[in-house]
């Protein structure tokens, strides 16, 4: 008989995708409609050998007048007369449609399911049964390939998807319920509609009929509608097809998930909740589906509530980081932006600045510096200690200086009043090893590729001849210490703890 080969069918789908455990609390998501009376109608059948405790769940979205009010009521009489718990509420999905930007099948998607958890928490299931079939799947895949959608969309919908990947952001901080652990399982996938539809007619099962499901002004009632059934006189198979495909791209897409997760670990230096950098050596050595990839997820998890990422910006972001050079920036959605640095790539909101590094940055425009002495960086961990040595008291190996944060300067030629600044409009010296060339110091910041964040305040000693040493890079020619010089002046940058 057609009814027990579909029940097999759900079974199979049961053990092969472990929909639920044996004992199991379910929550039914019932519409009044065929594929919901139907998978109702089947886990009744299958409550007994699984033992599992049904519970039915219905939203009424306050859209359709009297004809919802008989939907819910249907619903409700058709529980009680299985002997089953039901939960009946009602949402205004207009009002939630009336935020910019957003279709009111969006809504009403965003609503239903921010009620099927709520109502899963309350009665203490993990597990939310609903009734998408064969069909709906092949227009799912068909309409997120019209819409430019990646592997994760093309994949279509899976047999199986935890509920916190949904991102319910329409609904009010308020309403929004704890989605972690539950899970969304769709035992109709493989069944056609018609399959279904013939199941309640053989078992005389007399679902309610939605007429919005005609209304062609909504895009998936188009595709249905119009566009498939036109397909189909190319390709009668067309819906098998749309199906076989996402089934491929989903162990596809898995696939590029776990390589994902092994390109995330080995180029992410720093992620919070406002920036992700990446190591940039290692990000552009990716295959280029991986630095996709990883572009993907970083906007996903700084912009958990946008649900369609736009292929231009990942495009044009993923050409720039590629190609070009230092300081080049590339738009993302929401305001994100994405920032190519020397040795970094950022990826975060426009404005961001990072944390200062723990770096001896100077926070003031000047600071003396006393001779001997020691002067703390204000709003750092770092202080400057000075000193005066003759040419006998410098330690040995001082010519190699392995250290970058000290230097031996000639003390007369840095003057008695050494202080340190940060930069200036024109700033130029004399590198030591130039034979005494002159150089910008915006060039030489440049060629060294010091951040440009943080040029602003890195310390530069500064005395009676200029610049006499950018602080962990050069000196200045004319402070090198020689044997005619009288007295040197150490400065060495320490660590305050």
């Amino acid at each position: 008989m057609e009814s027990e080969r579909l029940l097999g069918r759900v079974r199979q789908a049961v053990e092969r995708h472990h929909l639920w455990s044996c004992g199991e609390r379910v929550v039914v998501g019932v519409s009044g409609g065929p594929d919901s009376l139907c998978l109702l109608h089947l886990l009744c059948q299958l409550q007994p050998e699984y033992e599992l405790q049904l519970h039915v769940a219905h939203l009424h979205h306050g859209l359709r007048g009297a004809a919802a009010d008989a939907d819910a009521a249907f619903v409700a009489e058709t529980a009680s007369a299985w002997g089953l718990e039901c939960t009946v509420e009602r949402a205004d999905v207009l009002a939630l449609a009336a935020q910019p930007g957003v279709a009111l099948e969006e809504a009403a998607r965003q609503a239903r399911y921010g009620f099927l958890a709520r109502v899963a928490r309350g009665v203490g299931a993990r597990t939310i049964a609903v009734g998408h079939n064969a069909d709906d799947q092949s227009e799912t895949v068909l309409m997120h390939w019209l819409r430019g959608a990646g592997l994760a969309g093309l994949r279509g919908m899976l047999p199986v998807t935890p509920l916190d990947t949904l991102r319910l952001v329409l609904l009010p901080p308020e309403e929004r319920p704890d989605t972690c652990g539950l899970r969304l399982v769709r035992p109709l996938l493989e069944i056609p509609r018609a399959e279904i539809e013939a199941y309640c007619q053989e078992h005389g099962l007399q679902p309610r009929f939605d007429r919005s499901n005609l209304d062609t002004t909504f895009y998936r009632n188009r595709l249905r509608h119009e566009l498939l059934p036109l397909l189909e006189t190319y390709n009668p198979q067309v819906r098998d097809i749309l199906r076989r495909s996402a089934a491929v791209i989903a162990d596809d897409y898995a696939l590029l998930r776990r390589q994902l997760a092994r390109a995330w670990a080995h180029t992410v230096i720093a992620e919070g909740e406002e920036a992700i950098e990446f190591d940039l050596a290692a990000w552009r050595a990716l295959p280029r589906s991986l630095q996709r990839a990883t572009l993907r997820e970083a906007v996903h998890r700084l912009r958990r509530s946008l649900r369609n990422i736009n292929w231009v910006h990942i495009e044009n972001a993923l050409w720039l980081a590629r190609e070009k050079s230092t300081g080049t920036q590339a738009t993302l959605p929401q305001g994100l932006l994405l920032t190519l640095g020397y040795d970094r790539l950022l990826v975060a909101e426009e404005g961001y600045e990072p944390p200062p590094p723990d770096l001896p940055l100077l926070h003031a425009a000047r600071l003396a510096l006393p001779v001997p002495g020691v002067v703390t960086l204000p709003q750092t961990n770092w202080r400057v200690e000075t000193a005066l040595l003759s040419l006998a008291e410098l330690p040995a190996g001082w010519e190699e200086n392995a250290d970058r944060w000290q230097v031996f300067l000639d003390s007369e030629a840095v003057g008695g009043e050494p202080i340190l600044r940060s930069r200036q409009p024109g700033d130029r010296f004399q590198p030591l090893g130039m034979g005494g060339r002159s150089v910008a110091l915006a060039a030489f910041m440049i060629n060294v590729k010091l951040p440009q964040a943080w040029r602003d305040r890195w310390p530069l000693l500064a005395g009676r001849t200029g610049i006499a040493w950018v602080a962990g890079y050069r000196q200045d020619e004319r402070t090198r210490v020689t044997a005619a010089t009288p007295k040197v002046l150490h400065v060495r940058f320490r660590r305050a703890d």
